[in-house]
C-alpha cells in the first residue's frame, strides 16, 4: 500500500488532532524502517525480512493477501495485489509517480485518501461531518 494515500498517514500530515478530528496517525511502514502492518504477523518471511515486498515470494498472492486485497477493492477503490504487480514489473519510483498521478486532488495536487476518496487539504469540513471516516460514500 502506498502510505501517501492512507488515512493514517494523511491524518498526521495535515495535523487533524490539532483540528479536532480523531483519526488514527501513522508515520507509514517503510518510513518508519518497520515491516508490512497488514501481514506481518501472519508471514513469517515478512517478520524476518526474508522478503521486503510480497511478490518476492513464491506463495505470492497467499490467502491473507487475496483477503486483504478483496477488502480493498470493494470499499477503498484499490488492489494492493495490482500494485506488487506493477512494482515488480516497474520498480517502485514508477509506481509512485503512477500513484500521485491517480490520486491527486484536482482542486490543489495534495493525495487524495484511498480510504474515503477525500483530499485532507480542500475537505476537511466533509472529512470533518463524516460520522463513517473510512467509508468514501454514506449513504
Amino acid at each position: 500500500m502506498n502510505c501517501a494515500l492512507c488515512s493514517g498517514y494523511l491524518a498526521l500530515k495535515h495535523n487533524l488532532r490539532a483540528k479536532g478530528i480523531r483519526m488514527i496517525q501513522c508515520a507509514g511502514c517503510k518510513p518508519r524502517n518497520k515491516k508490512c502492518a497488514f501481514l506481518k504477523k501472519q508471514c513469517s518471511k515478512l517478520s524476518t525480512g526474508e522478503v521486503t515486498f510480497c511478490y518476492e515470494c513464491e506463495s505470492f498472492p497467499c490467502d491473507r493477501l487475496r483477503t486483504i486485497d478483496q477488502r480493498y477493492r470493494s470499499r477503498y477503490r484499490m488492489s494492493m495485489i495490482n500494485n506488487l504487480q506493477f512494482i515488480r514489473e516497474h520498480g517502485i519510483e514508477k509506481f509512485l509517480e503512477e500513484q500521485e498521478k491517480s490520486w491527486k486532488c484536482k482542486s490543489c495536487g495534495e493525495m487524495i485518501c484511498c480510504h474515503n476518496g477525500l483530499c485532507f487539504n480542500c475537505d476537511m469540513e466533509k472529512l470533518r461531518n463524516k460520522k463513517q471516516k473510512y467509508r468514501w460514500n454514506e449513504k
